[in-house]
């Protein structure tokens, strides 16, 4: 879970109520945070990777009050007064290879105060918390932060020859051109082939030809340099989704937002999608709220009045519409899209404690369904069979896909991060991983599991289909074709049934030492050897025996006898 260490006097700062020690915990523990560890003045908080704005001390401040009862509904986002110079970004064709998109606004402190040395710090932290998550290392979305008192509007976003690139690296000193700094910079050697083509990068300067900073790898520290003191800060997110952009600069937003600071949207003008006149990034998103689907997933009757209260409580504004309810939400909301979400705020909004809990009435007691025990007794006779049951995820890395090629594992749209990109379509892909981690260890190797996998189902609303699989991977000197065979027919005779092979072409397999398995003309298994060129890839000096079973499909068929 993604974590951060808060200040505690600050976040109390921005309450309008005290909260105590115990409060704190005990409201955190019936959301998606949690209190992760005190030391002082320093407070580590996890969340879930959906609620990244609790992260931040005006966010998680927002959403306190809210659940104290002490402010109910949307947080007010001040919009900025109309600027003596309009502030405009222009974006050059140039930049459309690299690093397309991006978004701006100018905050502006409240009367009497400025930016202090904590919020900056809160800043900087959160930034790189968003670079290292939405942003992907950088590598999708990036941040910056700027005086705007000290720049000379408009800002142009270009990709410029190294050559004509001199700038002060916000640590540094003296003025260095581009070249050096993208040679020699740690920076530049981490991020800096995110932000350069061959011999031009990416930079953004001012009218006045000054650098604020190369995007996505550090500011100058000439006009690029946020200090202590400063009123009006350009905030700007460059990248390669526009989504992944807009929903950045949403979250940093919250930062400067719940503290009070107006904001001013700033107009993007560009060739085709990047031109936009920046208000919908700081606008309200709306969803629309069936009260159907609230009494449905909510289990128990929520009167109208009751919704949105607990709505206002989770800081949304609910207004009636037909149906149901148009919800509102922030910036820094991108999580909620779907009514499901919105929901999932109702639900959360009243903490649900194990005394809340009720018996339903029944005079029967639950059991588990017989396909249930009938995966459990397949578990338990691999377990006695002696293959160790290794704990794996239904999410695999990219890599863990690659490695089989021809898989037809789903990639799931913006994920958190490149380890869980993938819905493993076998176990197979699991269990490579699990050979991968342990060749510090001897042979031979045997692994097991009954599992969960992801099939492709174009009719479903989610595009795929969830079966569970038995696999079972031998790896040692002699293990072989036969192996995976001898074990699958034991596996299939405790059924009471009789498998017909069939020679088959298998992902990841060598071909000639592969079959399929049917059972009454359907497909319910496929074994083999694992192909050399795999066990290269993750040094496994062994050949490796492999057998796995639809358990899905081999249901029905046995489900009679199975059942009992």
């Amino acid at each position: 879970m993604p974590q951060s260490v808060l200040s505690q006097e600050r976040l109390r700062s921005l309450l309008r109520v005290p909260v105590s020690d115990a409060q704190l915990d005990d409201l955190l523990f019936s959301s998606k945070a949690e209190v992760a560890g005190r030391d002082g003045d320093a407070l580590t908080i996890s969340v879930t990777p959906d609620r990244l704005d609790l992260l931040s001390e005006a966010g998680l401040a927002l959403y306190l009050e809210g659940a104290l009862d002490a402010v109910h509904g949307l947080p007010r986002v001040v919009a900025g007064p109309s600027p003596s110079i309009a502030p405009g970004l222009d974006v050059d064709a140039s930049v459309a290879p690299l690093r397309p998109y991006i978004a701006a606004v100018v905050v502006r402190a409240p009367e009497d105060s400025a930016l202090d040395a904590g919020t900056l710090a809160e800043a900087i932290r959160f930034q790189e918390l968003l670079h290292a998550t939405i942003g992907r290392d950088r590598r999708v979305a990036s941040l910056g932060v700027y005086p705007w008192d000290r720049i000379v509007p408009p800002v142009r976003y270009s990709l410029e020859p190294l050559d004509q690139v001199r700038f002060v690296p916000l640590d540094g000193t003296e003025e260095v051109p581009a070249e050096d700094f993208f040679r020699d910079h740690p920076l530049a050697a981490r991020y800096g082939e995110f932000g350069r083509i061959g011999n031009r990068c990416l930079v953004l300067h001012d009218a006045a030809h000054a650098v604020l900073s190369l995007p996505p790898v550090l500011n100058s520290r000439t006009v690029g340099e946020a200090r202590p003191g400063d009123r009006e800060l350009l905030l700007e997110a460059t990248g390669t989704r526009a989504r992944s952009v807009r929903e950045t600069l949403g979250l940093f937003l919250v930062v400067f937002a719940g503290r009070g600071w107006s904001v001013t949207p700033v107009e993007v003008r560009g060739p085709g999608p990047t031109r936009d006149d920046g208000a919908a990034g700081i606008a309200p998103h709306s969803i629309d709220l069936p009260s159907a689907a609230v009494r449905e997933m909510a289990g128990e009757p929520l009167s109208a009045p009751e919704v949105e209260r607990r709505l206002g409580r989770s800081r949304l504004s609910a207004r009636p519409h037909e149906g149901g309810w148009r919800v509102e939400a922030p910036p820094w909301r991108p999580d909620l899209l779907t009514p499901a979400d919105a929901i999932e705020d109702v639900l959360l909004a009243v903490p649900v404690r194990p005394e809340s809990g009720r018996l339903p009435p029944s005079f029967t007691r639950g059991r588990r369904r017989p396909e249930i025990a009938f995966r459990r007794r397949l578990a338990t006779e691999l377990l006695g069979l002696g293959f160790s049951a290794p704990y794996t995820s239904l999410l695999v890395s990219e890599g863990t896909v690659a490695r089989v090629p021809g898989s037809v594992a789903i990639r799931i749209r913006n994920p958190v991060s490149m380890e869980f990109a993938y819905l493993r379509d076998r176990l197979l892909l699991s269990h490579l991983d699990v050979l991968a981690r342990n060749t510090r260890h001897g042979y031979p190797q045997r692994f097991g599991e009954v599992g969960p996998v992801i099939v492709p189902a174009p009719s479903s609303e989610a595009g795929g289909a969830t079966r569970y699989h038995a696999s079972l991977v031998l790896a040692s000197d002699s293990a072989g074709f036969s192996d995976a065979a001898a074990y699958l027919d034991y596996l299939l005779r405790g059924r009471d049934v009789v498998a017909v092979r069939e020679p088959a072409d298998v992902l990841g397999t060598i071909p000639g030492r592969a079959a399929r398995a049917r059972v009454a003309g359907e497909v319910v298994a496929q074994l083999g050897e694992v192909h050399p060129q795999i066990l290269t890839e993750i040094s496994v000096p062994v050949p490796v025996a492999w057998a796995e079973v639809d358990l899905t499909a081999l249901w029905p068929l046995v489900a009679r006898h199975e059942g009992r």
